[in-house]
């Protein structure tokens, strides 16, 4: 019994390692590989990720690549929904639409598939890290693309100093675990 309290008791953040100096000198990587490798980290994050969503009504789920599509796919299969991988330009095989968005030291492109979200339907967009935002934002901007509507942005981890909510201020965005 007082294992299953103990366990209860952690949080999200619990799981996720902090790793000095990674990539480089003077940053603090947070590293969502402490969640993946852990059963109970795992069901506590995707049973959270859960609950941010019962209330919201979508269509389909939306996974950025690649993180994304680790907690994306389980999302969409939990709600029985429809998952739309948006991956990097060039690695979908059929017809796409794409955008190509400004990062902090040059720029990305990211696509669809033209036929993955139709006029009207509802959408969560899932991430595993909320930075400045421009991955999402881009990602958004496909979705309205395709004619569907952003009902929310997800995360796992979000950097609160990177100030990528403030980008994102048009959406919904909720976040597990908030780092400044």
């Amino acid at each position: 019994m007082a294992q299953e309290v103990k366990e209860a008791a952690k949080k999200v953040e619990d799981y996720i390692i902090s790793v000095p100096d990674f990539p480089k000198p003077g940053i603090l990587f947070h590293d969502i590989t402490g969640i993946l490798n852990d059963a109970d980290g795992l069901k506590l994050t995707l049973d959270t990720l859960y609950k941010e969503l019962e209330s919201e009504d979508f269509d389909l789920v939306a996974g950025l690549e690649a993180r994304g599509f680790l907690f994306g796919v389980s999302i969409a299969e939990h709600f029985h929904k429809p998952f739309v991988p948006v991956r990097k330009k060039g690695k979908l095989p059929r017809e796409t639409v794409g955008i190509s968005y400004d990062l902090e030291y040059g720029n990305a492109s990211i696509e669809v598939h033209k036929d993955a979200v139709r006029p009207g339907q509802k959408v969560v967009i899932i991430d595993d890290l909320l930075a400045t935002g421009g991955t999402a934002k881009a990602a958004a901007s496909l979705i309205e693309k395709l004619g569907g509507k952003v009902e929310a942005m997800l995360f796992v981890i979000e950097l609160v100093d990177l100030k990528g909510r403030e980008v994102l201020d048009r959406y919904r965005v909720k976040s597990l675990a908030k780092y400044t």
